[in-house]
């Protein structure tokens, strides 16, 4: 159970330090990219990948999709938190699971049951209600657009990890390894860009604050997989709990210490948002049993 809390304190920390980085002036797109510099540091620490079985014949195109989604989806995280605040980003980001439910059965001829098609009715309506906002400004509507790419992008991030955990030739560890790298890259590659052209400047703070946002990033990860391992037998407990401890946990930290403010539609949608969840995590729990 320790290391699902860990997983959960780390997740949330990260959409913490991304809501400080405009209060302290942190290029997120360097802090980002940075982040994935020390995620790799740490996948060759505890991951041990297998170098052996990397080829250019068993590198699948998914890789780089997601080595694209990652730090995209990461910066658009980023201005979310700062646009909408950390309990919106953060049910946001983990009603995603819509999206991966709905591949699961239109792409992988999951089964479905009540349970969870009315989850999945709370869950769409949960979507709209915490979005909602009462002022019709521009920078709402912007609001309203990074929540959206954050539902969106990590559900399709979620569903392409699924395509990744079938690939038998590479081990899943290490397919992770391949991921961080191409996402640096790819980010450096941007950030370099941005310098040379006198866009941005790159500054040492964004570094120090991309390797602390790594450390946790990577934590949330490496924790979260540590729980399945310990919880082999009740994946839907670690799924559940994982779920509902970040939309609580966010929503408290965004509530009493940033003092963001949610309507009473707002707290509706938060209730749903957890009563889909848990419907959901019922119905995977019955069709195990």
């Amino acid at each position: 159970m320790i290391y699902l809390v860990l997983s959960i304190i780390c997740s949330v920390t990260v959409g913490v330090l991304l809501k400080l980085a405009k209060r302290y002036q942190i290029s997120i797109m360097q802090a980002v990219t940075w982040n994935y510099l020390f995620a790799i540091g740490l996948s060759l620490f505890f991951f041990k990948p297998d170098f052996s079985t990397i080829g250019l014949s068993n590198l699948s195109p998914i890789y780089i999709v997601i080595g694209i989604l990652l730090p995209v989806i990461f910066l658009v995280q980023g201005i979310a938190v700062q646009q909408t605040g950390l309990a919106r980003t953060d049910i946001a980001q983990r009603l995603s699971l819509f999206i991966s439910l709905c591949a699961a059965y239109f792409l992988f001829n999951e089964s479905f049951d009540r349970l969870k098609y009315v989850g999945l009715v709370f869950g769409l309506v949960a979507i709209v209600f915490t979005m909602y906002r009462k002022t019709d400004s521009l920078s709402t509507k912007k609001g309203w657009l990074y929540l959206l790419l954050v539902f969106v992008g990590f559900g399709i991030i979620d569903v392409c990890f699924k395509l990744v955990s079938q690939i038998t030739i590479i081990p899943y560890t290490t397919s992770l390894f391949l991921i961080f790298c191409l996402a640096f890259v790819l980010s450096l590659s941007y950030i370099l860009y941005l310098s040379i052209t006198k866009q941005t400047k790159l500054q040492l703070v964004n570094f120090i604050c991309g390797c602390v946002l790594g450390f946790f990033n990577f934590g949330n990860i490496l924790f979260y997989l540590k729980a399945h391992r310990e919880m082999a037998d009740n994946p839907s407990t670690v799924f559940a709990a994982m779920n509902i401890g970040v939309i609580i946990a966010g929503s408290i930290i965004g509530i009493f210490l940033f003092k963001e403010r949610l309507s009473k539609l707002n707290y509706f949608g938060l209730v749903l948002a957890l009563a889909a969840i848990v419907l959901i995590t019922l119905s995977k729990l019955h069709a195990v049993r």
